[in-house]
């Protein structure tokens, strides 16, 4: 069964970078794994507080779409989230496609 990835980047506050680093692992990765999803890949330029990830599901866009949702709308994603508020100065998403 093919997978879909989704890439993900995050300007993060620099002055919030070690908590956000301490609670995405802890916190956000173990509640999407719940709804289906893996992470593939993560990166972070410390130097400019950019944090990079990939997290795919099985199945097509559409499907990635479908669970995609259903995390959104969850009360799992509502107490994953409290807390972290204001961490991010802009998120780019996006579904990508892998070539290499």
């Amino acid at each position: 069964m093919p997978r879909t990835v989704q890439l993900r980047r995050y300007d993060v506050k620099p002055h919030l970078l070690d908590d956000f680093l301490a609670w995405w692992p802890a916190r956000l990765v173990p509640a999407r794994a719940e709804f289906g999803f893996t992470v593939e890949s993560a990166y972070l330029n410390r130097e400019t507080a950019e944090f990079t990830w990939a997290v795919s599901a099985e199945g097509d866009a559409d499907e990635f779409r479908r669970l995609e949702q259903l995390w959104m709308d969850s009360p799992e994603r509502t107490v994953v989230f409290e807390g972290i508020d204001g961490w991010n100065d802009s998120v780019v998403i996006a579904l990508v496609e892998k070539l290499v």
